[in-house]
């Protein structure tokens, strides 16, 4: 028996937990010996999660998986909800001591500050899933100033956390180099999982439906399709008026599909500065389990992560889904591995700057993804989904760490 305690820093609900935690922890369950537990804490910003019949169905599906539920109300950092995470961090503790904890398994680095506290104080092993830089990626993004106080502290927790974990799972090969040039730590081992795909939801069948398409008007169009956010990590005004160069390049033949929760204001705010017809523009909010029909009827996809420094070690999960669905991506340089990706198997353009000679050429370079013959383009690009997303990979992971056998 093994019992694990997974700590994230997301609320239930949250598509980090739905898409890029659950099916993980279901694969390193598959890796204990009969007998053994999950315990799975979520930060909960809903308090309505927290408590009554909501709760209790969270509870029960759960429950029949091997997976107990502790959420806790999140309180954001700051110096007034100190004494709330010591509470917490003192339950936590108490419940790896009552259900005889094995190991502690955190979610990323904010998650890890608290594991690594945890696992100070009991003694019981760390490892670090989706490690990657959390601190610098504030600073680059503009949320926190490089000597604030937040900075300082998750900077220095991420070091302790490299130097204390017995196993680290990044999302690329290149978090070797970052912690032994950033956190002075070299690692013997590092475990390697980007953020990968249900290649089973993510079903090229369920392109190009012909009732949904006609519902959002997008019949016979040329369909550039993004799911995801703008603003923060992401690029806004550099989206749209490559949409517009876009709308230019095609005429009325084109069409654009975002699947985000921005409102209708605030897209035609971004049209109206990008000089981009905004009815052309679709706009839905879909649950996570109806993306595939939606990002289905898309030719060609966008990943505007901006494109700084800790972004080469990030993992957009968004580009294993629109690959699975066959789809061509235009993304920034140096993003992830996925950039080199695109430019090693031609399945996309690379944008290595953001002005309208670049994005031409980018509409060109999908132009010719597009003339080559269906079948064969969506199956080539769906290979690559299989090749680098494909959940096997992060079975062998997780095999290597829980089951004692060799990893990936």
């Amino acid at each position: 028996m093994k019992n694990i305690l997974i700590i994230t820093y997301w609320s239930f609900n949250d598509a980090l937990i739905q898409t890029y935690t659950l099916p993980y922890v279901d694969l390193i369950r598959k890796q204990l010996p009969p007998g053994s537990r999950i315990f799975l804490v979520s930060l909960e910003k809903d308090d309505s999660v927290l408590t009554g019949k909501r709760k209790q169905s969270i509870t029960d599906n759960l429950d029949q998986r091997g997976i107990s539920w502790y959420p806790f109300q999140y309180y954001p950092l700051g110096i007034g909800a100190a004494f709330l995470w010591i509470q917490i961090l003192l339950k936590l503790a108490r419940l790896i001591r009552s259900q005889k904890i094995d190991v502690i398994h955190c979610w990323a680095t904010l998650a890890g500050a608290l594991g690594y506290l945890l696992s100070k104080i009991t003694g019981k092993p760390l490892v670090i899933d989706s490690y990657e830089p959390h601190a610098e990626a504030m600073v680059e993004n503009g949320t926190w100033p490089r000597g604030s106080i937040a900075f300082r502290i998750l900077f220095d927790l991420e070091k302790r956390q490299t130097r204390r974990a017995s196993h680290l799972i990044a999302a690329t090969a290149g978090m070797k180099a970052y912690a032994l040039k950033k956190y002075d730590c070299a690692i013997d081992q590092l475990f390697v999982k980007p953020a990968c795909v249900d290649l089973e939801l993510f079903d090229i069948q369920r392109r190009k439906n012909p009732a949904l398409l006609a519902e959002l008007g997008l019949t016979d169009k040329l369909v550039c399709v993004y799911a995801g956010k703008f603003g923060g990590i992401y690029q806004d005004k550099e989206v749209f008026d490559f949409l517009a160069a876009a709308q230019s390049h095609w005429g009325k033949k084109f069409g654009v599909l975002l699947l985000t929760g921005h409102t209708s204001s605030e897209i035609h705010s971004w049209c109206s500065a990008s000089g981009l017809n905004p009815d052309i523009v679709v706009t839905r909010f879909v649950d996570h389990r109806g993306i595939p029909d939606y990002i289905g009827l898309g030719d060609f996809a966008i990943t505007p992560v901006k494109p700084v420094a800790t972004k080469r070690y990030c993992t957009p999960i968004k580009d294993g889904e629109y690959w699975a669905m066959g789809l061509p991506v235009v993304i920034p340089a140096g993003i992830s591995d996925d950039s080199d990706i695109i430019r090693e198997h031609s399945i996309g353009a690379v944008l290595d700057e953001f002005n309208t000679a670049a994005y031409q050429e980018a509409l060109k370079t999908i132009d010719l993804i597009l003339a080559i013959p269906n079948v064969e383009r969506v199956q080539r690009i769906r290979n690559v989904a299989h090749q680098y997303r494909r959940f096997g990979i992060a079975e062998l992971v997780y095999r290597g760490i829980y089951s004692g056998e060799p990893g990936d």
